[in-house]
């Protein structure tokens, strides 16, 4: 078992530096770069700015250079755990993604959780009660999860709480805790105004995640094993929760491989919509001023986040079923 988790990890590392090439690259890849979407805005706002002023700059952020000169400055950086200037906000990129990417995995694992929580629950009770009220109710809600967009749910609350409750429920601190300190007390407002943000990510993962339970789960009730589990006298709950959900769980942890990275992603317009102080919308705003090292930056992290997921889905598989862990020992 070992083993299996070195060759992981070792993988896991390379996937990651594959990952640093092809974000570099595809940043690069649309024409002009961060002074060319500088002058745009210059010249937009009546500014000209003189050709010997653009070389300046292009010298001065290492624009002029190779693409794989700069890719081996920018990984020189990464390594040390710089990872660049912002040229856009003239700081370092980690002081400008600190507060926001802890306060994207607050709401990343808050959405995680509670998406677990409900779908987990739900989906053992929809196999169990396959055909009931129940049943139909939790199959009508996934669809309408899965259907209507994260932010169309965003608004709807919006308005519903400016309507009827005259509560602004975006964002994720009260106003007199925006630009305070970090305090106990600024963590407990953090906590206060966190579940409805992660509540609205997690609903479409948490419609999808029913249905793949409630599949896999009826998949393993109908097998011999459960019937002679319950031919030998076995309480109904004992049967289902020791083996057919055991088993039914090794797709349903599969999937934390791709839930980080996609409740990061997927909350951009829901962060434009509720005003939440996360990475999505900085990554908007770097790729439209073509700010490589920041959108570098972020998109990378996005790619490790995959990378870290994938690993935390091959422990989880391995805890779960014994087969896997037969399978890292040889």
């Amino acid at each position: 078992m070992l083993s299996y988790i070195v060759r992981r990890l070792l993988l896991a590392v390379l996937t990651s530096w594959a990952i640093s090439v092809l974000a570099f690259v595809i940043i690069q890849l649309p024409p002009g770069d961060y002074v060319t979407a500088y002058i745009a805005q210059m010249t937009a706002s009546g500014t000209t700015v003189s050709q010997e002023l653009a070389d300046t700059l292009r010298e001065q952020y290492g624009l002029n250079q190779p693409l794989w000169v700069q890719y081996l400055r920018w990984m020189k950086l990464v390594l040390r755990g710089e990872f660049g200037m912002a040229l856009e906000w003239g700081k370092p990129v980690s002081a400008v993604i600190a507060d926001r990417l802890w306060l994207t995995m607050a709401l990343s694992i808050g959405a995680i959780v509670i998406t677990w929580v409900l779908a987990l629950p739900i989906g053992i009770y929809s196999a169990v009660r396959q055909y009931s009220i129940g049943d139909y109710v939790a199959t009508f809600v996934g669809f309408i999860g899965l259907a209507v967009p994260s932010f169309m749910i965003a608004l709807i609350l919006m308005y519903a709480g400016f309507r009827y409750f005259g509560a602004n429920i975006g964002g994720l601190f009260s106003d007199q805790f925006v630009e305070a300190p970090w305090s106990l007390a600024k963590v407990w407002d953090l906590l206060k105004h966190l579940p409805l943000p992660a509540l609205i990510l997690g609903l479409a993962g948490t419609a999808q995640l029913i249905r793949i339970m409630r599949a896999n789960l009826l998949d393993e009730l109908g097998k011999p094993y459960v019937m002679t589990a319950r031919a030998r006298g076995l309480s109904e709950w004992r049967v289902i929760l020791k083996y057919p959900v055991r088993v039914a769980l090794n797709p349903f942890a599969s999937t934390v491989g791709y839930l980080l990275p996609y409740v990061v992603s997927g909350s951009i317009i829901v962060s434009l919509v509720l005003s939440l102080p996360t990475v999505g919308p900085l990554l908007l705003r770097a790729l439209i001023a073509q700010d490589m090292f920041l959108a570098g930056t972020i998109v990378l992290l996005l790619g490790v986040l995959t990378v870290l997921g994938t690993l935390l889905s091959d422990l989880l598989l391995m805890w779960i079923d014994p087969r896997i862990r037969s399978e890292g020992k040889r």
